[in-house]
This record gives structure tokens, C-alpha cells and sequence, in this order.
């Protein structure tokens, strides 16, 4: 058949303690194995060059055939990028999407709680095995997503973190999804691999804008200039995926911006999107320093801007 020797060594001599292993988790509540050759094993997904053979599911099996919007950035975003994550996932929840992701710190993490505080549905493609949780601080929402959606991994029961096991992961995260988008990510990060996965499977990339000096939106700006689409709101990806979103008029559409008093917006487009000193804005403002500070803080805590060294603030929103 053309298998490599130490594959068809296991084969010929599988070690029946990680057998017996499997079996046990399989006979679990909520537990499942689905092979390639199910219909329960997701279409969208065979159509990768590599599907995993086996795909391990603790929850509900239907989701994963369901439409799906991958949600993937920085491992370490600023609060805007929190708050942007979140809200989308809210918003695309509200429209039947299916919110996928990797269960990692950050935007991962506040995609899947966006779908969940709205009764949404969630999938976390996990890069380890499903009688583990990594990080170990996700376990309460690890339980939370198994409760309402499902975790899946390629990886047998036992399997632990392995550097190598996440980028494998996100081929799996792109390639359930109709469409990805990108929140924050570095020049050189792992989303941006994700990214570029789901252009070679064909899948819709979308992409949040930035300032050229916030090194988080730099691959995301790289993205758009691929050709990913740029995002302001989530009827620039309800465009795109029109044919696989429920038309809901109660649901609002989510978006970067928020209402401001014209004193706070006037405020607002004076601090730029590189440190801006107080100095500056008392100056341009014509207020007093104590009634900028006040307004700062008002903004700072809304999530339009973000204190920086030296006492200045950079604008995020």
C-alpha cells in the first residue's frame, strides 16, 4: 500500500495498552470517533490535501457539519482586539454561524465566549488529545464548549502539547470554516499560517485593520494586501457568505465604533494611532489638562485608546 515501514510496523504490532486506552475514552458520555468515511465526518473538510483519517469529537457531532466562521489572532491582543473577537463571535452567532477556533489564549478564547454569551455554537480543534485541556487554565471553557458544542482533535486520547501538533491543528481550523478571519496577528504569527492555509483550500479570508505603528495589525495589514478582504463590521463577511447565514433583524451588527458625545469624538480624533502626549492635546483641544485626563480616562475605559510609557496614549479604535 505504499505505508512507511514504521507505520506499517504499528500496524502489524499496535501497542494494545493505547488501544485499550481509546476504548475507555470512547465509552465515555459525548465521546466519539468519526472516520473519514462516515457521514458525520464533515464534507468541507475532506476537501483539504490532508484530512485526518479520524477525527476525535467530545460533544455534539452535528455542528461539525454546520456552517462555520474560524476565528483566529494574537495570542497576547490588546483590549481592543478582546473586545473586537468577542463581538463578532456574538454577531455571527446571532446569524446561525458555527464560531471555530483553537482554544489558545487570546482572541481564541474570547471568540469561543462571544458565541457562548449569546446560546451560540462553538468548536475548539484542539492540539492535543480530548482527555486533556491546553492551556490548563481553558479547562472551564473547555467544559462550557462541550456542554453547548464540541472539542475535536486528529490526536488520539493521551496525546500531549507538542510544538509541531498546533500547526497541524490549524489546517483543520481552516478547513471546517467557509470563511476565516483574522483579528490581530503579528508579521510572523501562527495565525497568519492559518490564514494562508484556508487561501489554498479556497476558504474566505477576511481581515481587521490597523495602524501601520501597532506591530499586532501588521499581519493583518500584510493579509489585505494579499488579497484578503478588509473588515469594518460583520455585514462586510455576511457579504461574502451570503448563501450560509439566517437573516436575523433583532441581531445588531457588530462594528468597531460606538456612539461618543461630540466633545469625546472631537477628543478622540486627536489622538492618533502612535503615542499622543497630553501636552498635545491640551494644546489642540483647548481644555484643561484635569478635563483631558478626565476624558482619556472615558475613553481609555470604552476601549478606543490605551496609556502608553511617558504618559501619552495611543489611539486602538
Amino acid at each position: 500500500m505504499g505505508l512507511k515501514n514504521d507505520i506499517a510496523q504499528a500496524i502489524k504490532a499496535p501497542d494494545w495498552s493505547t488501544i485499550d486506552y481509546d476504548l475507555e475514552w470512547l465509552a465515555q458520555p459525548n465521546n466519539n470517533a468519526i472516520t473519514i468515511n462516515e457521514p458525520l465526518y464533515p464534507a468541507q473538510l475532506k476537501e483539504i490535501a490532508d484530512p485526518p483519517p479520524i477525527l476525535f469529537v467530545r460533544g455534539n457531532t452535528e455542528l461539525l457539519s454546520r456552517p462555520q466562521l474560524a476565528i483566529v489572532g494574537s495570542r497576547n491582543p490588546s483590549s481592543s482586539g478582546i473586545d473586537i473577537a468577542f463581538t463578532f463571535a456574538q454577531d455571527l452567532s446571532r446569524h446561525g454561524f458555527v464560531i471555530t477556533s483553537g482554544l489558545a489564549l487570546g482572541i481564541d478564547a474570547a471568540s469561543h465566549q462571544g458565541a457562548l454569551r449569546v446560546q451560540g455554537h462553538t468548536i475548539a480543534v484542539a492540539g492535543t488529545g480530548l482527555d486533556r485541556v491546553y492551556p490548563a487554565r481553558h479547562k472551564d471553557l473547555a467544559t462550557e464548549i462541550v456542554n453547548t458544542g464540541a472539542m475535536i482533535s486528529e490526536f488520539p486520547p493521551g496525546t500531549t502539547a507538542k510544538a509541531n501538533h498546533f500547526p497541524r491543528r490549524n489546517r483543520i481550523i481552516s478547513g471546517l470554516c467557509q470563511g476565516l478571519l483574522v483579528v490581530e496577528a503579528a508579521k510572523q504569527s501562527g495565525s497568519l499560517i492559518t490564514a494562508r492555509m484556508a487561501l489554498e483550500q479556497n476558504r474566505e479570508v477576511f481581515a481587521i485593520p490597523g495602524s501601520i505603528h501597532n506591530p499586532l495589525a501588521r499581519g493583518c495589514n500584510a493579509l489585505i494586501r494579499e488579497g484578503a478582504k478588509l473588515v469594518e463590521t460583520t455585514q462586510d463577511i455576511l457579504e461574502e457568505l451570503s448563501q450560509y447565514y439566517q437573516q436575523d433583524e433583532q441581531a445588531p451588527t457588530a462594528t468597531m465604533q460606538s456612539t461618543l458625545d461630540l466633545e469625546q469624538q472631537t477628543l478622540l480624533n486627536l489622538i492618533m494611532f502612535s503615542p499622543t502626549s497630553i501636552d498635545h492635546l491640551v494644546e489642540n483641544a483647548g481644555q484643561s489638562v484635569e478635563i483631558i485626563a478626565s476624558m482619556c480616562l472615558i475613553l481609555e475605559l470604552q476601549g478606543y485608546i490605551e496609556a502608553t510609557a511617558g504618559g501619552c496614549y495611543i489611539r486602538i479604535k
